[in-house]
């Protein structure tokens, strides 16, 4: 995973896949390359299908996320 992040923009990448998300536990950001950004917190769901994106934890306190990534191709 490491070699999809960008140098020039700390944690923004990209990945060929369809990643479904949840947050157990806390809150997370979701930034998008356009500058949007989405607050999710415990129980909100997201779905990625391959944006360039990054994630931030606003508060001090730890975020726990869940995962399923779908794998893909670009055409």
């Amino acid at each position: 995973m490491g070699d999809h992040f960008e140098r020039d923009a700390p944690g923004m990448h990209t990945s060929d896949t369809i990643d479904y998300g949840v947050v157990v536990r806390g809150e997370m950001t979701l930034e998008l390359d356009d500058g949007a950004k989405v607050h999710l917190r415990q129980g909100d769901c997201i779905v990625q299908n391959g944006t360039r994106h990054r994630w931030r934890n606003p508060l001090s306190e730890p975020c726990l996320m869940a995962f399923i990534s779908i794998g893909g191709q670009r055409s």
